[in-house]
C-alpha cells in the first residue's frame, strides 16, 4: 500500500479502520460522509472532505479508498459502497491490523479487512470487501465469500466455507467443514453444527435471565 487513501464512512467502523491504518504509518487524507460536516474532524481527528462528491477532487490514478461502512445484521451498505466505487476505477485496500496474526499463505483479496487481535490460520481465503473482526478465529482451509462480516469474537473451526453477503454474528461458533450459504444471517451467539442454505437465518434465543431484587 503505497497511495495516500481516503475512508468513506466516518461512523464506528471508520474509527477502528483508521486506527489500524495509522499503526501501520499508512497516510490517510480524509473521510468522505454525507452525515458529518465538511470541514469538521473525524475519528482520530482526520479530516472530513465532504459527502461521496469530494472524491471528485481525488482521481482513481492519485488514491485508494478503504470502505469504512460497518454492518450489522445486514452487509448491504458495505457491499453498495464497494461496488459503486469499484465501478468508478476506485481501488480498494486490504486492512490488516499490526495485531492481526495471519498465516503465511493465507490470501486477502481486494479491501478485505483483518482487525485487532484476528487470527487466521493456513490455507484460508478472504474474499473481496469482507470484515473479519476484532478477536475472530478463522482456523486452516476456510473459505470466505465476497462482502462477509465475521462479527467480534467467532470461531470458524477448519474447513468452513461461508457464502457472500453473509453475517455473522457476535462469538457464534461454526464447528468443522460446515457450509454456509450466500445471504445469511448467523445469530449472535449460535453454534452451527450442519449446512446452511443460501438465505436462511439461524438464530439462537436469548436465555433467561433471572434478576433477584434486594428486599426494601
Amino acid at each position: 500500500m503505497s497511495r495516500p487513501v481516503i475512508i468513506v464512512g466516518g461512523g464506528g467502523h471508520a474509527h477502528v479502520i483508521i486506527d489500524a491504518l495509522t499503526r501501520g504509518g499508512i497516510s490517510v487524507i480524509g473521510i468522505c460522509d454525507p452525515a458529518l460536516s465538511k470541514g469538521s474532524l473525524g475519528p482520530l481527528g482526520v479530516l472530513v472532505l465532504g459527502n461521496d462528491s469530494a472524491l471528485s477532487g481525488y482521481p482513481p490514478s492519485d488514491v485508494d479508498l478503504v470502505n469504512g461502512v460497518g454492518s450489522t445484521s445486514s452487509t448491504d451498505s458495505h457491499r453498495q459502497v464497494f461496488e459503486v466505487f469499484s465501478r468508478r476505477g476506485y481501488r480498494f485496500v486490504s486492512v490488516v491490523h499490526p495485531s492481526a496474526i495471519i498465516a503465511r499463505d493465507v490470501r486477502v483479496e481486494e479491501g478485505g479487512q483483518l482487525m485487532a487481535g484476528v487470527v487466521v490460520q493456513a490455507g484460508t481465503v478472504i474474499g473481496r470487501n469482507t470484515i473479519v473482526n476484532t478477536g475472530s478465529c478463522i482456523d486452516h482451509n476456510c473459505r470466505l465469500g465476497d462482502h462477509v462480516h465475521v462479527a467480534p469474537g467467532v470461531t470458524l473451526s477448519g474447513g468452513v466455507t461461508v457464502g457472500s453477503n453473509t453475517h455473522i454474528g457476535v462469538g457464534a461458533s461454526i464447528i468443522q467443514s460446515v457450509i454456509i450459504g450466500e445471504h445469511c444471517l448467523i445469530g449472535a451467539g449460535t453454534v452451527v453444527l450442519t449446512n446452511v442454505d443460501d438465505g436462511c437465518r439461524i438464530v439462537t434465543p436469548p436465555s433467561r435471565t433471572l434478576i433477584e431484587r434486594p428486599a426494601k
